[in-house]
């Protein structure tokens, strides 16, 4: 289901600009909108959802996120369309909270980063193919078409859902309380740190990559997208790599990934100029840079203890503020006399950065046994036979 929850940024500047009668500016704004939505809206929904059975959370989401987008493309009022991105947010953000409790607790202790990157990996996946499938409908279609295809895609996926996804007894008594009582784990915002500042240096180069690889490494703009879609698999190799050694040696992988980040970035600047280093580089940028994910969204949940639905909405935030942040220093690096290879600068100081928050939390020790999410999913007529010596589990 995590495929279904991409968006049509790709085609937005292209399509709205003419049909809204708004510049190319004016329609970028809405995606800032939606970053901005699942920045603020990713927290604050996960604690409004709190109480809910997570699958009904799962299934109302989904609705919510087909309906703002059969409203995006039903109206010709740009407000409108602005307003249906930030519900659009605040509907991802609550998906991704409690997806990434339900995913960990089902996967258990052992598996709980590789249950992670098998949704993130999902999300990679749609971006992949996504976002050129959708720029050429938007070519086709007009900006309606691609709207039109998450709206029916979401909505059979909430049908899914509520179909397959078993009904959750919640184990423990969860509370808004208990959720922002996890947030003094200082492990916890080590872990978040950490998101913020990969994700911050990979997608701050990623997003000004297109001028560095036509003005720079003279590659023809045609085959940009090419280029573009050897990024995903990049992203989507670190995916799967992070989830598979993340259980084990967590510390280990992100480490040694977030260093190979760093290498990689500062590589970029003097080999740039070569059509053939730029897109090997890029593809290693990928795949070093998403390795990290998983593990630290692994970490924060379990960090977490009994509280995790408000973690894992951090977490989305956390890689939202790093893109955010990041792309804006980028920005500025670019029109500063580095010029192209500035938001590679940046890049590589970010990444590096990223080493601190993760030495950190490699040389600290927990004062007592961290529990991993206790909100197991259990079918309704398995709770009664449960013992309660099943309900939590110990790392």
């Amino acid at each position: 289901m995590a495929v279904f929850l991409s968006e049509p940024d790709g085609v937005l500047p292209a399509q709205l600009d003419g049909d809204l009668s708004v510049s190319v500016s004016q329609a970028g704004l809405l995606i800032t909108a939606f970053a901005i939505g699942m920045i603020i809206g990713g927290p604050t929904m996960g604690l409004a959802t709190l109480r809910l059975p997570q699958r009904r959370t799962l299934v109302l989401t989904l609705a919510v996120f087909a309906l703002g987008h059969a409203v995006a493309a039903l109206s010709t009022s740009f407000t409108i369309v602005l307003a249906a991105r930030v519900v659009t947010a605040l509907a991802t953000g609550a998906f991704w909270a409690v997806g990434f409790v339900i995913a960990t607790a089902a996967a258990g202790p052992g598996n709980s980063t590789r249950a992670v990157s098998v949704m993130m990996g999902g999300l990679t996946l749609a971006n992949v193919v996504g976002v050129p499938i959708g720029s050429l409908a938007g070519q086709v279609t007009g900006r309606r078409g691609p709207f039109w295809a998450l709206a029916v895609l979401a909505g059979l996926a909430a049908a899914f859902a509520g179909r397959f996804i078993p009904t959750v007894a919640q184990q423990t008594q969860v509370s808004a309380r208990a959720e922002i009582r996890a947030l003094r784990q200082r492990r916890l915002w080590l872990a978040l740190a950490a998101a913020v500042l990969i994700m911050g240096g990979v997608l701050s180069t990623y997003t000004y990559s297109t001028p560095l690889l036509t003005d720079r490494a003279g590659i023809a703009e045609s085959a940009v997208p090419l280029v573009l879609i050897a990024f995903g698999v990049g992203a989507l190799g670190g995916n799967t790599i992070g989830g598979r050694l993340g259980d084990r040696h967590p510390m280990a992988t992100t480490i040694t990934a977030a260093a190979a980040v760093a290498v990689t970035l500062l590589a970029l600047i003097p080999l740039s100029d070569s059509p053939v280093a730029a897109v090997v580089l890029v593809f290693l940028m990928a795949l070093t840079g998403f390795t990290v994910n998983p593990v630290v969204i692994s970490l924060a949940v379990r960090f977490a203890g009994d509280a995790p639905t408000l973690t894992s909405a951090l977490t989305t935030s956390a890689y939202n503020t790093g893109i955010a942040v990041g792309s804006a220093l980028a920005g500025r690096a670019l029109d500063s006399s580095l010029g192209l290879t500035g938001p590679a600068l940046v890049g590589t100081v970010s990444a590096a950065l990223t080493l601190l928050p993760l030495i950190a939390l490699a040389v600290s020790k927990g004062h007592r046994p961290t529990r991993v999410v206790t909100q197991h999913a259990l079918r309704a007529d398995e709770l009664e036979t449960s013992a309660p010596s099943q309900v939590r589990a110990q790392r």
